[in-house]
């Protein structure tokens, strides 16, 4: 993970639909309650997240000046070249880039995914993950 793909935020800044990352891996927040500090205490932030990548949700809780980091997300666009059992290799669609990446397990996207289709793929801190297939299907 470099400089270049984060940037700092403090719990108490974030917003629902926000994305932070969490042990080393891009979660998008789905509820955030934050507490007003008390006579000695400090504001906390009690969010409800769920990983981009794998859909594992969870709980955390932390001081609201806690400094987070939240990834800066490229949405890009491939074509297909070709499949096998369980990844894909695909051509970025502006720098004509060729790489490979997992299928996703959701079926949806799964089956419109073929040869010479497109896809939107999601890269952070590293990591690429297909998010949506384009087309027919």
């Amino acid at each position: 993970m470099s400089e270049h793909d984060v940037k700092p935020i403090k719990a108490g800044q974030i917003k629902e639909g926000h994305h932070i990352i969490h042990n080393d891996d891009v979660y998008l927040v789905r509820s955030i309650e934050k507490s007003k500090s008390g006579k000695h205490g400090h504001a906390k932030c009690r969010m409800k997240i769920e990983n981009i990548f794998t859909g594992s949700k969870t709980e955390i809780a932390i001081p609201g000046d806690f400094k987070l980091q939240s990834p800066i997300i490229d949405k890009r666009n491939a074509q297909v070249l070709s499949l096998s059992t369980d990844s894909v290799q695909l051509m970025d669609l502006e720098t004509y880039d060729t790489f490979e990446a997992a299928i996703p397990d959701d079926e949806d996207i799964k089956s419109k995914i073929q040869e010479g289709s497109e896809v939107e793929y999601w890269e952070a801190i590293g990591k690429r993950q297909i998010m949506r297939a384009k087309g027919s299907g």
